[in-house]
């Protein structure tokens, strides 16, 4: 790797380590086995490099957490995909389930989130990737496709934006009551049902 890469590496892993408030040039200098000129150079700000650091973390963690399993079809078998709700709570298992060891991300989304109103340059580095997370997030956990439906997907992805977010923050707080995949699952389908029958 060159030193561009080397300190987008060096970037994310002081972000997941110290947060972005206390991650220092010098910080990202050490983990990257760079100078400090070559911040500039590359990047043009400490800031900057911080930003999309940021988004790349985010962006792969992304990934990883709506990563569709190999046997993504419904239980009979017949090869067909799964039922909605299905791939809802199934996703919903990978995100909860993948807590612990991700725990860091969770925390440093929550710091750039408190940030966001004191950093324009930060505000605008997000608007365009935050509403391409949604579309994948319609995807991958309710089944919609944002090139067929793309109005679907996009009320479909605030939704589950809105959502992640909650979770996020009932994990951090306390994760003992933070609601588990099925009960996601059971307060959609009582949303879906609404007063039905009464």
């Amino acid at each position: 790797m060159g030193h561009r890469e080397d300190l987008l590496e060096g970037a994310k892993r002081c972000l997941l380590e110290k947060g972005y408030a206390r991650t220092t040039a010098r910080d990202i200098v050490a983990a990257s086995g760079t100078n400090l000129a070559s911040i500039g150079y590359h990047y043009g700000s400490k800031e900057a490099l911080l930003n999309l650091a940021f988004l790349k973390v985010t962006e792969e963690w992304g990934d990883v957490l709506t990563e569709q399993p190999d046997q993504a079809v419904d239980g009979d078998g017949d090869g067909g995909p799964r039922a909605p709700l299905d791939q809802f709570r199934d996703t919903w298992e990978r995100v909860i389930d993948s807590y612990e060891q991700t725990r860091s991300v969770w925390q440093l989304q929550m710091e750039v989130v408190s940030r966001i109103d004191q950093d324009p340059e930060l505000q605008k580095a997000l608007a365009g990737p935050q509403r391409e997370g949604r579309d994948g997030l319609a995807e991958n956990m309710l089944g919609i496709d944002p090139e067929t439906d793309p109005e679907k997907a996009r009320v479909a992805g605030l939704f589950c934006q809105a959502l992640l977010a909650g979770v996020m923050v009932q994990w951090l707080m306390d994760s003992e009551s933070a609601p588990s995949a099925q009960d996601l699952t059971d307060g959609l389908k009582a949303v879906l049902e609404g007063r039905v029958g009464q």
